[in-house]
């Protein structure tokens, strides 16, 4: 890994210089597994590198986004900062789902070309990626612009305007995300994560900053625009940071494209990927419907202290689903079983830590976003229970997709996604901001059992914690 070539820390031998000798021995222990993880060559080392950088990258990123979110909610009041977060949550759904899975299959087809020696095939697939998601995003963009016009009637008119803004990124949005994937295929964490999660909304922010400082009134259609500009200069940088290097390999080969074959494994993927981000943010949407902009702020800035804990689970998934594909298509079935069962705990432990910690922490940190944002810290107590059970199996549903399970993979997110929808269809009615959270939680448990499940029947592989750390013992290196 080209990102980690030159490191020669060694948490051990910097312990021992900088600790005093008791304290230095008692850690000596755990310090000398986290080196045999980090700086090890093999493949396993190389994984828990890309999962190191990723897990970084996400704390850095849950950082600047809770920052930037309680600087965007007190500028633009409770009622704007709720109409933004629900069309942006909107279009980065749609522009996800818009790319018809192949931002997800690419992670696939990258190393299995390389892994089998079909160089046409690697240039052909890296090559399509990007044509292929803009026509198909260009296609969803007509479409959703004309819904938004004959619809708009039924739609709150301080959301048609925002809306149409979206829109027009929504190419942009796919783009972004395919270009993602091909880094992730590569093993690059740092140039897959970076541009998404740290620079765009680090440029949002300072977009959003500039235009308030130049008399612009803080509204829901000012911040639309500016992660609109935010977005396109990130996808520029992505262009010119990933698509080079990953054509080197495949310089002065003939592509071979095999469309068909590709939109038949995507295609499932697709489904996985909308009934992951419908499920994912389907309370979101629902408030959106039931509620008024201000309920949407609050449950909005919660989630916010929520996916400090749920960027763990996204972290080592970002981290391994390359690994994952290279084991279950390189024929090591063994390698593949221990691996899967290790990332569980790569997945849960600091996932239960973290969430702890944002129990604790959770009141003072809401009243960050102003008044009356507090009433969203009760909602954290069911929301971090589904994510301590979502994390219990930790990235299963990448493990199902990479091994070419994707179609089982879409039926346990249909089910899900199902369950989602007829709850907070219930409950939201009833209870309010109440009723999102305990149905979004109960459907997280739902998923985690489904997704274990899945995972036995089709792999034969125990992903869940408490098992998955005796047996990674007797068959890790």
């Amino acid at each position: 890994m080209a990102e980690w070539s030159s490191v020669r820390f060694s948490a051990a031998s910097t312990a021992d210089r900088l600790l005093p000798g008791p304290v230095a021995a008692r850690l000596r222990p755990l310090l000398d597994r986290l080196d045999s993880l980090l700086l090890t060559a093999d493949e396993r080392g190389h994984a828990g590198r890309s999962s190191l950088a990723a897990f970084a990258i996400r704390i850095a990123s849950a950082a600047i986004a809770l920052v930037s979110q309680v600087l965007m909610a007190r500028w633009m009041g409770g009622f704007d900062y709720g109409v933004f977060v629900l069309v942006w949550t909107v279009m980065v759904m749609v522009g996800d789902i818009a790319c018809l899975g192949f931002q997800t299959s690419i992670i696939r087809f990258i190393p299995e070309y390389r892994e089998r020696g079909r160089p046409q095939e690697l240039r052909g697939a890296i090559q399509a990626a990007r044509g292929f998601v803009l026509v198909t995003s260009g296609l969803v963009t007509a479409l959703a612009l004309a819904g938004v016009w004959l619809f708009s009637d039924a739609i709150e008119s301080y959301y048609v305007l925002p809306f149409y803004l979206g829109l027009a990124c929504l190419p942009v949005i796919a783009l972004s995300d395919v270009l993602e994937g091909v880094a992730r295929a590569n093993g690059w964490s740092v140039k897959a994560l970076a541009p998404i999660y740290i620079l765009r909304p680090l440029l949002i922010l300072a977009l959003m900053a500039g235009a308030v400082l130049a008399g612009f009134a803080p509204s829901a259609q000012v911040a639309v625009t500016c992660a609109i500009l935010a977005t396109l200069l990130t996808t520029l940088y992505q262009l010119a940071a990933i698509v080079p290097p990953a054509m080197e390999e495949v310089r002065g080969v003939a592509p071979r494209y095999r469309l068909r074959e590709w939109v038949a494994v995507s295609l499932p993927i697709f489904l996985v990927d909308g009934f992951f981000y419908l499920h994912t943010n389907a309370d979101i949407l629902m408030i959106g419907w039931f509620m008024e902009p201000q309920d949407v702020a609050v449950y909005f800035a919660t989630l916010k202290l929520l996916a400090l804990v749920h960027f763990v689970y996204f972290a080592v998934k970002a981290g391994v689903a390359q690994r994952y594909a290279q084991y279950a298509h390189g024929g090591d079935r063994d390698r593949l079983a221990a691996f899967a069962r290790e990332t569980v705990s790569w997945t849960f432990w600091p996932s239960l830590a973290m969430a702890a910690a944002m129990l604790a922490l959770g009141k003072p940190m809401l009243a960050l976003f102003g008044e009356g944002f507090e009433a969203g810290y009760p909602l954290l107590v069911p929301l971090m229970a589904g994510v301590v059970a979502r994390a219990f199996v930790g990235p299963a549903e990448s493990l199902l997709t990479m091994s070419g399970h994707q179609n089982a993979c879409a039926s346990v997110f249909a089910v899900t996604l199902a369950v989602n929808l007829a709850l907070n269809l219930t409950l939201i009615p009833l209870w309010g901001l109440w009723g999102a959270a305990l149905a979004t939680a109960t459907a997280m448990v739902v998923e985690a059992l489904l997704l274990a499940l899945a995972v036995r029947r089709r792999l034969g592989i125990v992903m869940i914690v408490p098992l998955g750390g005796a047996r990674n013992k007797e068959v890790l290196p």
